[in-house]
């Protein structure tokens, strides 16, 4: 016997959202998928923090930080703010903590 599924296609095709969004929600997960990256949220979600003392930290150049640090802008994650000749980098929105909070609450179940 053979289910008929159509109501249940139609239901959840119609919440389903466009390809492009499905597409920037995909990349906004994979920005996620680096340790790096993860331990440069983890440090912002402490402090903000300038490259120099991210790199201290982290044991990388600040060459390598300054890149992440770009791609975690351009995914919206991270913000900005100059003082003098420094940048100081923090958490975009309260979106980000939340992310990290939950991440953190799964894998700790």
């Amino acid at each position: 016997m053979k289910h008929d599924h159509t109501k249940l296609l139609h239901d959840v095709d119609s919440q389903m959202p466009d390809d492009e969004t499905l597409a920037e929600l995909s990349e906004l997960f994979s920005v996620f998928g680096d340790t790096t990256r993860i331990k440069i949220l983890w440090a912002l979600f402490e402090s903000e923090m300038c490259v120099c003392a991210i790199a201290e930290l982290l044991k990388m150049t600040q060459s390598a930080i300054s890149h992440q640090l770009k791609l975690l802008r351009h995914a919206k994650l991270v913000n900005s703010r100059r003082e003098g000749k420094t940048i100081y980098y923090f958490l975009a929105d309260d979106h980000v903590r939340s992310i990290i909070n939950q991440g953190m609450e799964h894998i700790s179940e």
